[in-house]
């Protein structure tokens, strides 16, 4: 009888503590919210310890409304997050408003150690963690090139309007192997235009090695882009219309061929292919500035790439290659040198500038 009555009190305990992760705020700008029914067990990995950034503050012109509200929204993982952290900071040094930036963070697992180490690094950042269910694409997932590309979190854009409050109507997504060297406020300004999603197109690009001869060769899946001039655009930038998003179906629409590429295989990336397939040539172009990519170079090797010409407000190491593992291993690409400022590290040899 004491077992039973010592079970019933813990599953009790465990009830109340699902509770208040599901309901109640930790703060009143942060808290951690259930994106699904699924709790996954915590990491056991060490988290890396981070330097306090300086506190940020909004000019006098700036707004304090709702609506002068930037939303981002991030993926969040312990591989990942010296990228996140330097992303963070970059959007605030460079911010006009930066009390006006709202951060959404999309983890596949309830880790304590993220939630203390985001506040610890940003005492003053307004944002929020939201688990990502990774049950709800871990069996539409297909293997790709890279296993970086096949991680469930890495879909969790395609489920972002599903998770991210309601009263949200617009949001910036961004990668971790990025920073920001301009106001993020003039990427949010953007004009849609009534598009769904807004990003820079590279329409120079060879668009047909997306997809393979499976689907090219095949009429009733190419006549997809009838009527479309479909453009390569990196999902790794994207200002999107989530109020959109959700009336169109459009999560609904990138599964669909998620299913089509379990069946017939028909491209060899992760979650790049099926949204381009649905919205490649129907989207607001903005300018290159906002994404000077490919600085991993590419996805099998990784090798060492230069800046493209032209303005740069956001520098993306999309592609295998980080800056922070090729600094640390001592063979940095000439171009990593751009992300170290950033680099909040607490171990980095490197000290911040500026």
């Amino acid at each position: 009888m004491a077992f039973w009555s010592s079970f019933n009190a813990l599953q009790l305990l465990v009830g109340l503590l699902l509770l208040l992760l599901l309901h109640h705020p930790i703060t009143t700008t942060t808290a951690i919210r259930v994106a699904g029914t699924i709790m996954h067990r915590p990491s056991l990995a060490p988290l890396p310890v981070f330097r306090e950034a300086p506190a940020f503050r909004n000019g006098d012109a700036c707004g304090s409304m709702a609506l002068d509200r930037i939303h981002i929204a991030m993926t969040l993982d312990i591989n990942y997050l010296r990228g996140t952290m330097a992303a963070i900071f970059s959007m605030l040094q460079h911010s006009t408003c930066p009390e006006n930036l709202s951060f959404h963070f999309l983890s596949a697992h309830f880790e304590p150690g993220l939630l203390s180490s985001i506040k610890s690094t940003f005492p003053y950042l307004n944002f929020k963690i939201y688990l990502f269910d990774s049950s709800r694409v871990r069996g539409k997932i297909s293997k790709s090139i890279r296993q970086a590309l096949d991680q469930p979190l890495n879909y969790a854009r395609i489920y972002l309007a599903d998770i991210i409050p309601e009263d949200v109507r617009r949001v910036i997504y961004l990668d971790s192997d990025l920073v920001v060297v301009d106001d993020i406020a003039k990427l949010w300004d953007v004009d849609m235009e009534e598009k769904v999603l807004a990003a820079p197109e590279y329409c120079h690009a060879n668009f047909t090695q997306y997809f393979n001869n499976a689907f090219w060769l095949d009429p009733d899946l190419a006549k997809v882009f009838e009527g479309r001039n479909p453009c390569y655009f990196n999902t790794g930038l994207m200002v999107m219309d989530v109020d959109k998003w959700r009336k169109g179906g459009y999560t609904q629409k990138v599964e669909k061929w998620m299913e089509v590429q379990k069946q017939r295989r028909i491209y060899h990336l992760g979650s790049l292919p099926p949204i381009l397939l649905v919205l490649a040539g129907n989207i607001k172009a903005v300018d290159h500035r906002w994404n000077q990519h490919g600085l991993g170079g590419d996805n099998i090797e990784g090798r060492c790439r230069s800046l493209h010409p032209g303005p740069i407000s956001l520098l993306h190491w999309s592609g295998k290659g980080k800056p922070w593992l090729r600094n640390d291993a001592r063979k940095p690409c000439p171009i990593d040198h751009l992300w170290v400022p950033y680099d909040l590290y607490r171990s980095s040899r490197h000290s911040l500038e500026g």
